[in-house]
């Protein structure tokens, strides 16, 4: 009897799971899956939002899934369902369209929502969804919507919202300095835009930098046309009057895109009982406290995965796919080395592991190195513990970047020379930078998000996949965080020469993944 596996949330990890089940499970012998989305569109990839702000991208070219993707993975994929309530005792699932859909498990995917600040004007009186109950509503503030003249940063409708309002000359306020608010920026004042980024704390960046490359950063940024305002909150937003902000300053702006970070979607799971925190709870089967419920990507919480990544969700995909499919009934997530990266165009930053794990003067057993040309908007800080890399930040050294991921990653002590590793010039045979692929290591991971290697790329490459294009379909490496795709084109570039006369046909990768079902 195949086992029915229900997927709340048809984003990127609920993609990418039904994708994973699929690889196991071809030809759904074993189970047959029910994915339901609330957007009315197919799954696409919110990492690359920021490229389609910028006119990078279309929104067709984020997509994960194309129309027939479902029906020919046998997938049971319904678009625009809410689901309203999860029935542990009779595992059923209520959708808002009065669908009612049994489960044997369940697996949550539900995301995570934009978090809008309690400022005046910035968002509408709470509308409840249907079949949101009072406590859920009062629990939970996801019922709150941008105001006039706000938009959050979030997905793909955010993001034709933020274009309409991104005409040539037109004057923008982006509230948060982070990740999300910094890419926002970007790509805006690549439009066209007067862009003045609002930031409440003193430097950008504060929860993966140090103040040192906060000041670094804001340099860079500053030269791209970027108005910065930092250590000011806003206070009171409206149309027709401007930003007030907490030093007393009104910007007179057109409107405001909030990008002041996220909240985990668990409104569902704390309404069925289940156990949550900032996230619904999770052990290292991706089990919940409830039976048969699991969940994963951003509304989980797991100890050891980084908030915010896409890595670590998929990773969570990949584990339960093995368990709920009984293809490897032993599989467990325990964790995921963080790497950050902005992506921005004209502003190259990499955080690994702990940034900031230096700053504590006290600790005798961290090393620290440090290194600062604003100027020339560089910046390089590493932190090692028994010669191994647990934190650094690089901001203008790409080769540098590289490396260091390179030794997080696989876990090899640093280099003797620690200034030739913090400013990229590893000598060869300890840790070779990866702008040059031919040096680069065949077990050096190319592409974190899908964790495939130099070697999977250049299995693909001899077995076919003779393109960027190509090796991202076979292999998968470039599609999730994009930070990857010029080092995939160098790869690619680098066999073209190096092995011009691969195989013609492409049909399996080993090492890598195969075609079928790549995102």
């Amino acid at each position: 009897m195949r086992r029915r596996v229900v997927v709340v949330g048809y984003g990127m990890v609920g993609a990418r799971f039904a994708e994973e089940v699929r690889r196991r499970d071809p030809d759904g012998t074993r189970v047959a899956l029910t994915v339901l989305g609330m957007e009315d569109r197919p799954a696409y990839n919110r990492v690359l939002l920021s490229t389609v702000l910028a006119g990078g991208l279309t929104p067709q070219a984020v997509q994960m899934h194309d129309v027939g993707w479902a029906a020919e993975h046998r997938v049971d994929v319904r678009t625009g369902v809410a689901v309203i309530r999860i029935d542990r005792r009779r595992r059923v699932v209520h959708a808002a369209d009065g669908t009612a859909v049994p489960y044997d498990d369940l697996v949550l995917a539900t995301g995570s929502r934009a978090w809008l600040p309690p400022v005046v004007g910035l968002a509408d009186p709470p509308r409840l969804a249907p079949g949101t109950t009072p406590t859920r509503a009062r629990r939970y503030p996801d019922s709150r919507r941008p105001g006039p003249g706000v938009a959050v940063f979030r997905d793909l409708d955010d993001c034709a919202r933020i274009l309409d309002m991104a005409r040539p000359g037109a004057r923008l306020a982006v509230v948060g300095g982070g990740l999300l608010g910094l890419e926002a920026a970007r790509g805006l004042a690549g439009r066209g835009v007067e862009v003045t980024l609002v930031h409440p704390c003193e430097h950008l960046m504060e929860r993966q930098l140090d103040a040192g490359a906060g000041a670094v950063l804001a340099a860079v940024v500053g030269k791209l046309g970027i108005a910065l305002r930092m250590g000011a909150g806003a206070t009171a937003w409206a149309p027709g009057t401007g930003l007030t902000c907490d030093d007393g300053a009104m910007l007179d702006v057109d409107g405001v895109i909030v990008a002041a970070g996220v909240y985990a979607e668990t409104g569902l799971a704390a309404d069925a009982g289940i156990d949550v925190d900032r996230g619904v709870l999770v052990d290292d089967r991706l089990a919940t406290s409830a039976p048969r419920v699991y969940a994963v990507g951003d509304c989980a919480q797991h100890a050891a995965a980084p908030a915010g990544l896409v890595q670590p969700g998929w990773e969570q995909a990949a584990v339960l796919a093995d368990l709920l499919t009984d293809h490897d009934p032993a599989a467990r997530y325990r964790g995921t080395r963080a790497v950050t990266r902005l992506k921005a165009r004209d502003v190259d930053l990499a955080v690994v592991g702990d940034g900031l794990a230096g700053e504590d003067a006290t600790d005798p057993e961290t090393e620290l190195l440090r290194f600062t040309d604003a100027r020339r908007g560089r910046y390089a800080s590493l932190a090692l513990r028994d010669d191994l890399v647990v934190g650094g930040i690089v901001i203008g050294f790409p080769d540098a970047a590289a490396t260091l991921i390179q030794l997080h990653d696989s876990g090899q002590p640093a280099p003797a020379d620690r200034l030739a590793l913090l400013f990229g010039r590893a000598l060869p045979g300890e840790a070779a930078p990866t702008s040059d692929p031919g040096r680069l290591p065949a077990a050096a991971v190319v592409c974190r998000c899908n964790t495939v290697t130099k070697g999977a790329l250049v299995s693909a490459w001899r077995a076919g996949a003779t393109d960027a294009a190509a090796l991202r379909r076979a292999t998968r490496a470039g599609t999730g965080c994009g930070s990857c795709v010029d080092t995939v084109a160098g790869i690619c570039d680098w066999l073209a020469g190096a092995d011009p006369d691969p195989p013609a046909a492409l049909v399996g990768v080993p090492g890598g993944h195969e075609e079928e079902g790549a995102a």
